[in-house]
């Protein structure tokens, strides 16, 4: 992605049009990206924290990038039993799902944080028993239709906080509900003095969630 200076760290102070900005690893296969091409589709995830390491599905030993102050103080204050250690920022657009699955690669089984902005979203969660010793998730697919579940609409600003009998529970996003955003939230990232103009609106289809974790105790 293109460099962002200090004074500018926001991807929203880039014009929307301006062209070939993402360059891709391997031109032969890629298309460089637009702003516009990854803020409104393209983008789907980003790290805070711990970076996972997604192919040994495992957190790196090395020391890692710290969590955002400011977030880590307001997360801690409303969950103390769990320090924010690493999240993944989840983007979602009408039409985009999160598979069933669970998280089992922490070191410690503090409960999960997980907080919503924006257009509403439908969360299952269904009953799952500890991982095992080896820490893969036992092999099951979580969708057998023996299984119960229980299916959430959650709307912006609330809040789902996973732990001790559901720490270890499949869960996945199978909806988001287009056009639900609150009306406070519609012009985000614009504001009243001009800022970011050129992305007004940008938050009025978009469900972002907040998923944060401990790593290890």
């Amino acid at each position: 992605p293109p460099s962002s200076s200090p004074s500018s760290p926001s991807f929203f102070t880039l014009s929307p049009d301006t062209p070939a900005l993402f360059t891709p690893k391997d031109p032969s296969v890629h298309k460089p990206l637009s702003a516009r091409q990854v803020l409104q589709r393209r983008l789907h995830w980003v790290t805070l924290g711990g970076q996972y390491d997604w192919t040994n599905r495992v957190y790196p030993p090395a020391q890692p990038p710290p969590f955002p102050p400011d977030l880590r103080a307001f997360l801690e204050a409303l969950f103390p039993a769990t320090c924010a250690q690493a999240a993944i920022v989840n983007l979602y657009s009408p039409g985009d799902t999160m598979m069933m699955h669970r998280d089992v690669s922490e070191e410690t089984d503090r409960g999960l944080v997980s907080l919503s902005i924006g257009c509403d979203g439908l969360f299952m969660i269904a009953p799952s028993g500890r991982p095992n010793p080896d820490g893969d998730d036992g092999g099951d697919d979580g969708a057998s239709e023996d299984k119960k579940y229980l299916l959430l609409r959650l709307r912006s600003g609330d809040a789902v906080y996973m732990t001790q009998e559901s720490r270890y529970a499949w869960h996945g996003v199978p909806k988001v509900l287009g056009g639900t955003c609150p009306a406070h939230l519609a012009k985000w990232p614009a504001t009243e003095d001009g800022s970011f103009g050129e992305w007004e609106g940008w938050m009025q289809n978009k469900r972002i969630n907040l998923n944060v974790r401990q790593m290890r105790d």
